[in-house]
């Protein structure tokens, strides 16, 4: 089988690495095709990856636009040159565009309902739309429903064990309350109008309180800011997030990575999303900031609730043992569904 994977975000390379490792050992070739955004390209690399780059990545009607005119004609060629079988991708844009006029089936996996411009893009013409069976719309004959979050293809232990050297890196040990904050840059498409913490230093002041703070920002960051940004390679994120006491950001992606790993996690952005209303209401290891008339001082407030619990850190592992035995194993269920559509087995 010939598959392309689309990447269109550093969270992307996460969420189909194990995927892409699983069909190269079954002898399937693998084609990847990248969007340089953030720290995609050092991920891709970190893991031995072969890629192409469509170009970088944009802001605005006619930056995607023309990423778009360029991501769909090099899809079309890769396509035309591997005889490709199967695209997939998160939102999938230029997959489902060029599975619509070749041979090629195409599936957009997507866990965000307000992503409207993507998902209108690519909805009609997609072969198969699959999504977390907490999604919020309904979507169709297409609409392909799994028991699990995208962050499980990544964080599910049968992939993913913590190390604890990364807090050595920062001067940290198990026992050490730190607190990860997440700025986003509200670059993409669907943040327009959108918003999070505001009083970013006044923020850290408070919570520099109760431990230490350690910022990861999409964006640039205030020159008094830049002394929290944490300095380690971009793989090893997810083992900080693990021993963390507390996340607090603006990221949706990395506070269900955090729920996922048992550490709780502070959303604080006007979107809401399905899976993180799943998060907070079943396993109660997220908690949604988004009224934009109170979400921040609701957000604090919470956090220092939070951070006077001795027991935080023990009790977020349990309910994560709670999540865990409830969820399957993503990827495996991504290898199952690939081989279905295309209608091989191995």
């Amino acid at each position: 089988m010939q598959i392309l994977v689309d990447i269109g975000h550093p969270a992307h390379v996460h969420f189909f690495k194990n995927f892409i490792w699983e069909m190269q050992k079954r002898d399937h070739k693998v084609i990847i095709n990248t969007v340089d955004k953030e720290v995609s390209l050092d991920l891709l690399n970190k893991y031995n990856f072969k890629y192409e780059v469509y170009g970088k990545s944009a802001n605005g009607l006619f930056g995607y636009a023309k990423l778009l005119s360029k991501g769909d004609l090099k899809t079309y060629k890769t396509q035309k040159k591997y005889d490709i079988d199967i695209i997939v991708g998160i939102g999938n844009i230029f997959g489902a565009h060029v599975s619509k006029i070749t041979k090629a089936k195409s599936i957009s996996f997507t866990d965000t309902e307000h992503a409207k411009l993507i998902n209108y893009a690519s909805f009609p013409f997609v072969s198969c739309i699959c999504t977390p069976d907490c999604y919020t719309k309904n979507l169709g004959k297409k609409h392909v429903l799994y028991n699990g979050y995208h962050e499980l293809a990544y964080l599910h232990p049968d992939y993913f064990t913590p190390n604890p050297e990364v807090l050595k890196e920062l001067g940290l040990s198990e026992d050490d309350t730190y607190i990860i904050l997440r700025f986003v840059s509200w670059g993409a498409s669907h943040d327009i109008g959108q918003h999070g913490i505001q009083n970013k230093m006044e923020f850290v002041k408070e919570l520099e309180k109760y431990g230490r703070v350690l910022i990861t920002s999409e964006a640039k960051l205030d020159p008094e800011l830049e002394k929290y940004k944490m300095k380690i390679s971009p793989e090893k994120l997810h083992d900080l997030l693990y021993y963390a006491t507390l996340y607090i950001g603006e990221g949706a992606t990395t506070a269900s990575e955090c729920a996922i790993l048992g550490t709780h996690a502070i959303y604080v952005n006007t979107l809401r999303l399905g899976y993180m209303d799943e998060e907070e209401e079943k396993y109660d290891l997220v908690y949604n900031c988004t009224n934009p008339e109170s979400m921040e001082r609701e957000a604090f407030d919470k956090a220092i609730n939070l951070l006077k619990d001795p027991n935080l850190r023990q009790e977020g592992k349990t309910k994560r043992e709670k999540l865990l035995a409830e969820k399957i194993d993503v990827t495996k269920f991504m290898v199952d569904l690939v081989f279905d559509l295309v209608g091989q087995h191995n």
